[in-house]
Order: C-alpha cells, then structure tokens, then sequence
C-alpha cells in the first residue's frame, strides 16, 4: 500500500525544484550593458546637483524643482543623449520631512524616464543627509504646516501625520531606483558599506558587442550619513575591479563620481580659467574629499583612465589636466542648491572608430561652450 506521505513528499520534491530552478535563473541573468548606437558614437549627459526638495516647505522650492525638469527636458531635447548620469546631490534630503525621499528621487529621473533613456547614479552628500531642523521654526512663526504624502505614512512613529525626520538611506534610494528597467544604477559589494553606489558599466562596441570600447566606474564619495571620503578599500576594490576586467589597460576608464579629489585643488586655476584648462565658470573654491585613502593613487597608475568627472561645487565647470589624466567638473544643473550661476550639463561624447573622448557644457538657453578633447 502506497504510504500516505507519498504524493505530498513529491509535490514537495517538485516545489524544491522549481524554487532551485528560478533561483538559478534569476542568478544567471545577465549584467546590463550599454552599446554604442550605428554611427559609432555613444553621448552621456551630466545631471549634477539637482537638489530637489530644496525647501520643500515654501512655495519658492518646489518652483526649482519645475525649473530643474525645465532645464534636463530642454538639454535632453537638444543632445538626444545615449545615456545620462546623475552625479550625485539629486536631493536635498536635509530639507525632506518625509519618509520616502524616493518621491522625490522619482520626479528628478522623470525627464529622463518619460523619454525613455537609460540613466545611472552616484550619491552625494545632500542624498541620505537626516532632516535639519530650520531655526526660524522656532521663533514666534512656528512650524509652518507640512505636506507629507499619505503613501508613506507607513512609518510615522508618533512623528505627525505622514511626515518623517530620519532620513532615507542609501541602500533604500538605490533599492527603489533599480526597480526601474531603465535603470542601470547597481548596490555595491557589501564590503564596502556605508559606501554603496560603486559599480563599473561597460559600453559595448557597434561592431561587436562582446568588446567594450569604454569602461565607466562608478564611486561613492560619502558625505550626509558618513564622512567625505574614498575609503582604502573602495581604492583597493578599484584596483582589483580593474585588473580584473581590463587586465592590460587597453579599455578607457572614466570615472564618475560626486566630490572632487584634492588632486583638484592642485590643478585649479587661480582666477580666469587659461590653457590648458578649458572652462567658463571659476567663481569658489574647489570643495575636496575630507581626506584620500589611495584612490588616486590607483588612478594615475593607470594609462587607461583618461578623466574623472566631478559635481559638488555649483561655481565650477572647468577641465583640467592632471598628469596623464584630465579632471572635470560638470555644470550644475539644478535651480536647487547654492549659486545664480546659468544652469547647464556637461555632456561626454565617445567615438568608437577611431576611439576619442571629448566633452563641452550645453546651457538650459540651447548654448554650446567649452569644447575639450580629453583623449584623441
């Protein structure tokens, strides 16, 4: 007689089965990548310091956030780019009284999103910063009444209606993002943490797309929850990342990241920008990295990094050499944010045949300037 146990012990076989089956499935998908379009060109736009949520109480900072969709929609409009990086500082989330600060995250990548372009991001040091509590909340005024969406009042720990002052992390902003298909954003290796936007994407040639014609890094430079800097082992991640996968320095490497390394400062021009440096805009002080733990170090030992790309200061648009590499600002490209300076992007053109990498910045006006070739 057939044991009762039986049939319910083969379902159970076929269950385990299946789990296996999809598990190993959803392991061997594979890496996203990004390729190079017919003509053998491939065009990035730089989106830095957004700062959406700027003032998210008044009726002024919501009116930058509707300035800053002006200015991507009218440069995506104008370059038609392949892809766009958001360089960090999408947010002002010291100035965000709500749970989810993805909110607002979603309406920043919404240009982007509507015209169906694969974007990617790194974070700044404004994105996970906690809720600052403005002073004059406290004066005879009083706290002004707050919008908090409804959606997120799953997290209201006695804190008012829909409305939250912890902050959203990292891990969190990077998790809802890569929801998206569009997305190419990537959580780094855990090793890494409290850093987590560090990951490398591939730009795949016209020709053949098993060869890469460029390889784009990816590094968090902290800031908001964590200190200002590369760590060691991010440097030391770098490294071996590389050595890995362009072992023979023969792929370009660029490098994008939020704030500029203190090899900045020493390349920076002292008033009006002059040759070699091409620029428009040298109206501050290059704001570093709190400290350097080897990172640039491992970039210049590098013949195949050829610029690293920086936001963080909104008065600084120039490129500079620095020994066999070049480093750029972008232009800051949200009304959010400190600075009346005209806002604009950087955009990065690459060539595949013969391989050439060269930048300029595009003005919200439609306006073309600052034309440099950064790797003939």
């Amino acid at each position: 007689m057939e044991s009762p146990f039986s049939s319910h012990y083969i379902l159970l076989e076929l269950l385990l089965s299946f789990l296996f089956f999809s598990t190993s499935t959803l392991q061997t998908v594979p890496e996203k990548t990004l390729g190079f379009s017919s003509d053998s060109s491939f065009k990035i736009s730089l989106f830095a310091d957004l700062h959406y949520g700027e003032d998210a109480w008044t009726e002024w900072g919501p009116q930058q956030d509707v300035n800053s969709n002006r200015v991507m929609s009218n440069i995506l409009d104008t370059e038609t780019p392949d892809f766009v990086v958001y360089l960090g500082d999408v947010l002002t989330a010291n100035n965000l009284p709500i749970p989810n600060a993805s909110l607002y995250w979603d309406e920043a990548i919404s240009p982007t999103r509507q015209r169906g372009i694969p974007w990617a991001s790194v974070f700044g040091n404004h994105d996970d910063a906690h809720f600052e509590w403005p002073s004059e909340w406290f004066s005879g005024t009083g706290i002004p009444q707050l919008y908090c969406p409804p959606t997120c009042s799953s997290d209201l720990d006695g804190e008012g209606e829909g409305c939250s002052f912890k902050g959203t992390t990292r891990l969190e902003l990077m998790q809802k993002e890569s929801e998206n298909m569009l997305s190419y954003s990537k959580k780094g290796p855990k090793e890494l943490w409290p850093s987590v936007s560090n990951y490398v994407l591939k730009v795949l040639s016209s020709k053949d797309p098993k060869v890469a014609i460029a390889l784009l890094y990816f590094l968090d430079t902290g800031g908001g929850s964590y200190p200002e800097v590369v760590s060691n082992a991010q440097a030391s991640w770098f490294q071996n990342k590389s050595q890995e996968i362009n072992p023979d320095s023969r792929v370009p490497e660029i490098i994008l990241w939020h704030i500029p390394s203190r090899a900045y400062k020493k390349v920076a021009p002292m008033f009006r920008i002059r040759k070699p440096c091409v620029g428009s805009i040298n109206k501050e002080s290059v704001a570093a990295q709190e400290a350097e733990w080897g990172i640039m170090n491992s970039l210049v030992k590098r013949p195949s990094v050829k610029a690293v790309f920086s936001g963080h200061n909104h008065g600084l648009d120039w490129c500079c050499p620095y020994k066999k590499l070049w480093l750029c600002f972008a232009r800051h490209t949200g009304y959010g944010g400190y600075g009346n300076w005209p806002r604009g992007a950087r955009i990065i053109e690459i060539t595949e045949h013969p391989f050439s990498l060269k930048s300029w910045i595009r003005m919200e006006d439609g306006f073309k300037h600052s034309e440099v070739v950064l790797s003939p």
